[in-house]
């Protein structure tokens, strides 16, 4: 490049008589002066947040049913984490961890509209981008409380449905979410690096229509002649390992398998029109993309994909999400970076990732000083540095109880590359899994002799997490 910018000087008439030596030295001048304003310009930064999205389904991921060209394209030009998990499945407790870095026990979201304080709200990463002088927009989805208009210089909240009326239209949701990111772009102010949380909706089912999943029209050609597998978790032999309690017909995972996947053509109807909906997310994050390259300021922008929490597709008779099996705590994480080189662009990470990491990575890639209540991990130290020895092995999961412990029962666990172990607190009831010999956690080990000593030690690390999650 310096080559043919050196060519180009020397065939202007204005710089032939300064010299081909002399050109050269300008055009050193040059790369100095715009390498040290690229140095200072700070990163743009974009957080997209998918509902009820898990790992696999995504193409990169190995999903040949759905269509997600452009997170795949994403996926090819960043980094794909492999292991990510949240600390909390479902959408409040979830988001409150994305925004703050923190577990449930420190941040405190733990049920529907409570909000976070003006402290805690100054100490995320939305309000610490804010203080630092970004131009700061959310659209789409918050999820803890009701998002302040103060705390935004750009504001379109609203989710509960997928089609809504808009200017006497109807308009989907996620075609809302598109519009309003996109026009955040173009009235941002041009002299500021600025902050967009993207929140989607979809493919959240609208849990009081029949139908549960309302894609758009146009998605459907996507689809047509297409089976969706089903899952190898489908068999009553995984509904007869569960807890007792969760497999009762009065569990809410429960009655909502009964809404959706209950026969087979019902299967097929919902997981095609959930598939739907996760292509239309990916088409609104294409339209994004381009429009960020139209505006030249791709290249300067870091852009994280996370899914707020996994998603039970029938595995083990079970709809939705909640409990600490992987279906529901594992998700897509993709994480496009400036400063990647090319050759490790496209690449895996298959360390453990969490929900609470996004907070400091984004903080960190803004240069803003990550606060001491932030529980999480930098990313970057995976994928621009030697892996840190010291990275995490294991993580503290927890769920809150919704309505009662037969609807929604709280859960505890310590989660680890080699055992899982769970308490149900409310009934008394415990689950200890060999990850390594049984991935697909069926076969509860606590009454096994052989694992009395593995038990106790994943008692006390239990009792350990439980005070350093707070």
């Amino acid at each position: 490049m310096l080559g043919m910018l050196v060519k180009r000087l020397l065939v202007c008439n204005r710089f032939q008589s300064l010299g081909r030596i002399k050109v050269r030295r300008l055009v050193v001048l040059l790369f100095v002066f715009a390498f040290a304003a690229q140095s200072r310009a700070e990163m743009n930064v974009v957080v997209v947040v998918s509902d009820d999205h898990r790992w696999d389904s995504l193409g990169a991921a190995g999903n040949a049913t759905i269509h997600t060209p452009h997170l795949d394209a994403l996926a090819s030009e960043g980094v794909r984490f492999t292991n990510a998990f949240v600390t909390t499945s479902i959408c409040m407790t979830s988001r409150a961890s994305i925004m703050t870095g923190q577990y449930m026990s420190r941040h405190g979201i733990d049920r529907f509209g409570k909000p976070l304080s003006p402290e805690q709200f100054s100490q995320a990463y939305l309000g610490q981008l804010r203080q630092a002088g970004y131009w700061s927009g959310f659209v789409g989805k918050y999820g803890v409380g009701g998002p302040r208009k103060e705390d935004f210089d750009f504001l379109r909240a609203y989710e509960g449905r997928h089609w809504m009326e808009r200017g006497g239209q109807r308009v989907h949701v996620t075609e809302l979410n598109r519009r309003d990111a996109i026009e955040f772009l173009e009235k941002r102010p041009s002299d500021k690096p600025f902050l967009l949380s993207l929140s989607f909706f979809a493919p959240h089912a609208e849990d009081r229509a029949p139908e549960q999943y309302l894609p758009q029209d146009w998605s459907e050609k996507f689809y047509e002649g297409k089976t969706i597998a089903e899952s190898n978790l489908m068999d009553d032999a995984f509904l007869k390992a569960l807890p007792p309690f969760l497999a009762k017909p009065s569990n809410e995972g429960r009655v909502r398998f009964g809404w959706r996947f209950n026969t087979p053509d019902r299967y097929q109807q919902f997981m095609t029109n959930y598939f739907r909906l996760i292509t239309e997310v990916d088409q609104a994050i294409g339209d994004l993309i381009q429009t960020l390259k139209d505006q030249g300021v791709y290249e300067n922008t870091l852009i994280v994909f996370i899914g707020d929490n996994g998603y039970f597709h029938a595995d083990r008779g079970l709809a939705d999400k909640w409990y600490p099996y992987e279906q529901s705590i594992r998700v897509p994480l993709i994480i496009r970076d400036p400063r990647l080189p090319e050759s490790q662009r496209g690449t895996t990470r298959d360390v453990m990732a969490l929900n609470i990491d996004v907070a400091p990575t984004v903080l960190a890639a803004a240069k803003v000083e990550v606060a001491d209540v932030v529980q999480g991990a930098d990313l970057s130290k995976v994928y621009l540095q030697t892996m840190p020895k010291d990275w995490r092995t294991e993580f503290f999961y927890e769920h809150p109880t919704i309505t009662d412990r037969d609807r929604i029962p709280s859960s505890q666990a310590v989660v680890g590359a080699r055992y899982k172990y769970v308490v149900w607190p409310e009934w008394n009831h415990e689950q200890l899994f060999d990850l390594q010999k049984d991935p697909d956690e069926k076969q509860n080990l606590v009454d096994q002799p052989e694992y009395l000593s593995v038990l106790q030690d994943q008692r006390q690390r239990f009792k350990e997490w439980q005070t350093r999650a707070q």
